[in-house]
């Protein structure tokens, strides 16, 4: 199966405060989404969709790079990310949910020995839907100052045949955190939460 991508996405942002005094180096949170056809759509119910996961595996690794090199390109720098999904009209959210393996193992691939599970959320919608991906540390879900999200969407997509897959990474914690729980330098890197 080849997966048909009609076209990319990438948005960035460099947050230098939030009202607050400027962060010493500002935190940069970008995504990547791709607009694809989903070749399960209008066909109703179809048992075995795993096929698709398989062949989104080399999307999810080259859509991370991209991200990776919008961001600035320093693998080190990454600390959080997260994934999603919309799934055109004529589709089903369990599509969406084939994303979960090819777009959260893509950029771990690249990130090296990231520890966390990667979150991710999903929906059905029609063109220029928009939904927010959430973002945790890659190493450690508690650490409470990288919880955040980026908002995405694609103003002329999904089609009703489509589906918008998305990665998500940022460069540090939320600028001005504050809320205490797990530092990021106090991580023991084991299980993923902790």
């Amino acid at each position: 199966m080849d997966i048909e991508v009609r076209k990319f996405v990438i948005q960035t942002e460099e947050i230098f405060h939030e009202g607050g005094p400027p962060a010493a180096s500002p935190r940069r949170i970008g995504a990547i989404a791709a607009v694809i056809h989903n070749p399960y759509a209008g066909c109703g119910y179809v048992a075995d969709i795993q096929p698709m996961m398989e062949a989104l595996k080399p999307l999810g690794i080259q859509m991370a790079q991209r991200l990776i090199d919008a961001l600035g390109g320093d693998v080190s720098a990454i600390e959080a990310y997260g994934k999603g999904s919309i799934v055109g009209a004529a589709g089903e959210l369990e599509h969406g949910a084939l994303w979960h393996v090819p777009g959260g193992y893509g950029m771990r691939e690249l990130l090296g020995d990231s520890k966390a599970i990667v979150p991710s959320t999903k929906k059905v919608g029609g063109v220029g839907t928009r939904i927010d991906i959430p973002v945790t540390h890659i190493n450690a879900v508690y650490v409470r100052s990288h919880f955040d999200s980026i908002e995405v969407g694609v103003n002329d997509g999904p089609r009703p045949e489509e589906m918008v897959v998305i990665q998500a990474m940022s460069t540090g914690p939320r600028v001005h955190a504050r809320v205490g729980g797990l530092a990021a330098a106090d991580i023991e890197g084991k299980d993923g939460l902790r």
